[in-house]
C-alpha cells in the first residue's frame, strides 16, 4: 500500500493512471487549458513553426514555377530528398495507427492516454508526406490522372508501377486514420460543447459532436465502429509501408531488390513512429500538465517498443549485408561496400549509430525512465531513420550498374528548404491540434478509471468503502 492509502497493483508497480480521480477531476484537468487563452510562449511557437510552413509553401510555389531542376536530382540519382522524405514521413505515422488499432484490440490499458496524441501525429504526418510524390511529379497540377477515374481521354494509370500503389496505399491510410481519429473524438466533443460558456463554442463542438448525447444507444453504436475501424486499420500497419518497400524492391539496383525490405521497413517505420511521439509528448506532458494520465509506465513502455523494434531495424542491416556477401553478386557486394567507406559512409556510421547503438540503453531501467535521456534518443532514432532512408535511396542510385553513369548527389538549399518547411507544417497542424481538440482522450480516461478502480475494489475489498 502506498502514502494515501492508495492499493498498489504487485503486477503493475507503476501506474497508468496516477491517483483515484473522478469523472469531474478527469473533464477539468483534460479540457482545461483549451478553454484558457494562449499565452505568449504559445504564439511565439506557433509563429516560428508557420514561418517555416511559408517557407515550405513559398519553395513549393518556386520548384513548380521553375522546374524540377532547382532540387539537387540528377542522373543517376533521380530519386534523392523527394523520395527520401516522403518515406520519412510515411514511417513516422505508423505509431499512431499501431497505438490507436493494435493496441486497442489486444485491450492494453496503457494506450489511452497517448493513443490521440498518435493518431494527430499519423495525419499531419502523411499530409507531409503526401506533398513530396505530388512536387517530385514535375508537373504536379496533373496529379490525379494517377487515380483511375474515367477520362474521356482514355488516360489510366499504370497500375504495374510501384508508385501507383503507392498512392492507393497513402490515400486508403489516411482516410480510415482520419476517420478513426474522428470518431474518437466524438464523445469528447460533446464534452466540451457541454462544458464550453461560449455559445459560439457550444455551437461549433456541437456541430462537429454529431448530436452525441452519451445515451446508451450512441455508447453502443460507437464501440462498435470503434472497434470495426480498429480491425480495418490493423492491417494497414503492414501493408502501408510495405507497398512503400515495394517501391525498391521490385527494382533491379543493386542495393533495393530485396525480400527483406517490406518487414524490416514496417519495423522502422514502428521504430520511428514511436521515437517521434515521445519526441512530442515528453515536453506536452510537462506543458499542458499531463503527468497524471501520461505517467512513466507509457513513456517505459514505449522505450520497450522501440528497444525491440530497434533489435528489428538491426536485424535488417545484418541481412542486408549477409545476403549481399552470400549471393556473390559483385554489383550487391559493391553497394554495401559503398555505403560503409565510400563518400557517404558518415552518413551510414550515423545511422548505425543512431539505430542500433543508442537504443541498447534501454535495457536499463535508469535509461527508460529518464525524462531527458529518453528524449535525446527520440531524437537521435529520427535523425539515424532519416540517415538509413538517404543510405537505401542515394547509395543504390550513385553507384548503379554502368560505371559511365556513376554520378554523387548533393542537396540544393530548396531540397533543405522544403523539408525543413514540411517540419513546419508539421509543427502548425500539431500545435492547432493541441489548442482545439483534448490531447487525451477524455472519455477513454474515465473508462479507464472506473476500470482501475474495479480492480482495486476487487482485490482489496476492506480498503473500498468510502
Amino acid at each position: 500500500m502506498e502514502a494515501g492509502g492508495r492499493i498498489q497493483d504487485p503486477l503493475e508497480p507503476v501506474p497508468v493512471l496516477a491517483g483515484r480521480p473522478t469523472d469531474e477531476n478527469i473533464t477539468q484537468s483534460l479540457l482545461d487549458y483549451l478553454f484558457r487563452p494562449a499565452g505568449k510562449r504559445f504564439w511565439l511557437l506557433f509563429l516560428a513553426v508557420f514561418g517555416l510552413a511559408g517557407v515550405f509553401l513559398a519553395l513549393s510555389i518556386y520548384t513548380i514555377a521553375v522546374g524540377i531542376g532547382v532540387w539537387g536530382n540528377n542522373i543517376p540519382v533521380a530519386w534523392a530528398f523527394g523520395i527520401i522524405n516522403f518515406v520519412w514521413w510515411i514511417g513516422i505515422g505508423h505509431a499512431g495507427t499501431l497505438i490507436s488499432a493494435i493496441l486497442l484490440l489486444f485491450q492494453q490499458k496503457w494506450r489511452t492516454s497517448i493513443n490521440r496524441f498518435a493518431e494527430a501525429m499519423t495525419l499531419f504526418a502523411v499530409v507531409c508526406a503526401g506533398m513530396y510524390p505530388i512536387l517530385h511529379l514535375g508537373r504536379p497540377w496533373f496529379f490525379y490522372w494517377l487515380f483511375p477515374y474515367p477520362s474521356v481521354s482514355r488516360i489510366w494509370p499504370q497500375f504495374r508501377s510501384a508508385l501507383v500503389w503507392d498512392v492507393f496505399a497513402v490515400s486508403t491510410y489516411f482516410t480510415v486514420s482520419l476517420l478513426f481519429w474522428y470518431i474518437g473524438l466524438i464523445p469528447d466533443l460533446a464534452t466540451m460543447r457541454d462544458v464550453a460558456k461560449s455559445p459560439r463554442r457550444k455551437r461549433i463542438y456541437g456541430i462537429f459532436a454529431l448530436g452525441w448525447r452519451g445515451s446508451a444507444r450512441h455508447w453502443r453504436h460507437w464501440r462498435a465502429l470503434y472497434v470495426l475501424l480498429a480491425g480495418i486499420a490493423t492491417p494497414l500497419v503492414l501493408s502501408v509501408h510495405t507497398v512503400v518497400s515495394f517501391d525498391f524492391a521490385t527494382g533491379i539496383l543493386p542495393g533495393w531488390h530485396t525480400t527483406v525490405f517490406p518487414p524490416y521497413f514496417v519495423a522502422g517505420a514502428v521504430f520511428s513512429g514511436f521515437a517521434l511521439v515521445m519526441t512530442l509528448i515528453i515536453p506536452a506532458r510537462k506543458i499542458f500538465r499531463l503527468e497524471h494520465v501520461i505517467t512513466i509506465k507509457h513513456l517505459e513502455n514505449m522505450n520497450k517498443v522501440m528497444l525491440a523494434t530497434g533489435w528489428m531495424v538491426a536485424y535488417g542491416y545484418g541481412v542486408e549485408h549477409f545476403i549481399a556477401w552470400y549471393s556473390g553478386d559483385p554489383f550487391e557486394t559493391y553497394v554495401m561496400h559503398n555505403r560503409e567507406t565510400g563518400l557517404y559512409a558518415p552518413v551510414f556510421w550515423l545511422m548505425i549509430f543512431c539505430n542500433v547503438v543508442v537504443p541498447q540503453a534501454f535495457w536499463f531501467k535508469r535509461a527508460r525512465t529518464s525524462l531527458l535521456f529518453m528524449w535525446v534518443v527520440s531524437l537521435l532514432i529520427n535523425v539515424g531513420m532519416w540517415c538509413e532512408r538517404f543510405i537505401i535511396i542515394v547509395t543504390s542510385l550513385q553507384r548503379d550498374f554502368l560505371p559511365s553513369s556513376w554520378n554523387d548527389y548533393y542537396p540544393t538549399w530548396v531540397d533543405i528548404g522544403i523539408y525543413v518547411g514540411t517540419m513546419g507544417l508539421f509543427g502548425t497542424l500539431f500545435l492547432l491540434f493541441l489548442r482545439f481538440v483534448p490531447a487525451v482522450a477524455v472519455a477513454e480516461v474515465k473508462e479507464l478509471a472506473l476500470e482501475l478502480e474495479h480492480e482495486r475494489r476487487h482485490h482489496a475489498p476492506e480498503e473500498s468503502a468510502p
